[in-house]
């Protein structure tokens, strides 16, 4: 396998090898996208401040979520079709996540099931939710992860409406991918990739199909899928998963300081400061300039912070930390990975952040990741 030396070399390898159609959904904003460009360009615009002359010998990046030892501040967000990306993507991505030690969150939305990733993984992965109309639907989902052993529920709140995604319309994004000529030709360029998606049984959505009934087509099978989200969604139905579920439960898609003192109110063990990167409303601040705000509001409450919207490098991860975050999520970046070259695509990806955060948080004058402080940092004049 190729020696990527960073992240963007990954997401190159990725659009050479996958079809158009889910490189795109991978890739792509809403609207403009001017949401998602702001996540990564206000990141760039935060300057570390180093400290030298420190005792830099027996670094450690290791922190403790939830009671649990893991290997970075990094962890895998929730991504949906991401066994559209590679043949049984999520199981390789898991895989890859549990050799480096850090957390997997399976989507709602994959290709593989909660039982698909239970059956290949020796520890406990986290579980991404989306609240149905179908609240028996849903109640099944939360019933099927106890029952793999899933202890962390992510319950993502920024979906109730599906935000505009003009290239998922353009590409007539479906899976499996629809038979047309222009899906055909595409998929004759990429041979791997049809090669090992014809040979996978997994090309639906795993979680979803004992529900799926009264479907005929992909056309149908879409316009259901969009009709299972609640728009009726309430604070008071937040409330009652929160009852329901014994485990650790983070809300997810936080980025107003109100709403992250609400989760906290709720009794929520932790919230995701994220706007869905940048997928769903668009001209949305960015996460990075959220998250001081929403730490000074929830500092008095017993909750966890995680940032997820632009991570690119070992540096970004570094910013979110000092910035707050106990942990840092990325989507993107593994999924180029994956795409990139399967599970060892992935591994390489670690390797890259794990390398990066290292090295600049010796830069910056820190040998636990657990001491970054914002006095490193430099905030761009136009967060004030």
């Amino acid at each position: 396998m190729e020696k990527y030396l960073n992240i963007n070399e990954l997401r190159i390898k990725a659009k050479k090898k996958v079809p158009k159609m889910f490189y795109d959904y991978c890739e792509s904003g809403s609207w403009d996208q001017k949401t998602l460009k702001v996540n990564s360009t206000d990141l760039d615009s935060l300057q570390f401040k180093p400290k030298v002359v420190r005792n830099l010998a027996n670094r450690s990046t290791a922190v403790n979520i939830f009671g649990e030892d893991y290997n970075l501040p990094l962890g895998f967000s929730p991504c949906g079709l991401t066994g559209m990306q590679y043949a049984d993507g999520e199981i390789l991505a898991a895989l890859a996540a549990e050799k480096f030690n850090v957390p997997f969150t399976l989507s709602t939305m994959s290709i593989a099931s909660l039982e698909d990733i239970a059956d290949h993984v020796s520890r406990s992965f986290w579980f991404q939710l989306y609240v149905m109309k179908d609240r028996s639907l849903t109640k099944d989902l939360v019933t099927r992860a106890k029952s793999v052993g899933v202890k962390v529920l992510v319950l993502t709140v920024d979906l109730q409406v599906l935000g505009i995604r003009h290239n998922d319309v353009r590409n007539g994004l479906s899976t499996p991918p629809k038979i047309t000529f222009r899906n055909v030709f595409d998929m004759i360029l990429k041979p791997k990739w049809t090669y090992n998606i014809i040979r996978s049984k997994r090309k639906n959505f795993g979680n979803l199909e004992k529900y799926i009934t009264n479907v005929s087509n992909l056309s149908s099978l879409s316009s259901w899928i969009n009709e299972q989200f609640d728009e009726s969604l309430s604070w008071d139905d937040i409330k009652q998963f929160r009852d329901m579920w014994d485990g650790k439960l983070i809300i997810k898609g936080i980025i107003d300081e109100d709403d992250a003192e609400q989760s906290a109110l709720i009794g929520a063990d932790g919230i995701v400061v994220s706007n869905h990167g940048g997928r769903q409303l668009d001209s949305c601040i960015s996460s990075i300039s959220a998250l001081p705000k929403i730490k000074a509001k929830i500092e008095k409450h017993n909750i966890d912070i995680f940032f997820d919207g632009g991570i690119r490098s070992g540096k970004d991860i570094l910013k979110a930390k000092c910035l707050g975050a106990k942990m840092a999520m990325m989507g993107r970046p593994y999924l180029y990975g994956l795409a990139a070259g399967g599970q060892k695509g992935v591994e390489r990806c670690l390797e890259i952040f794990s390398e990066e955060l290292d090295r600049t948080m010796a830069l910056c004058g820190y040998r636990d990741i657990n001491e970054a402080s914002e006095s490193i940092l430099v905030k761009p004049k136009h967060w004030n």
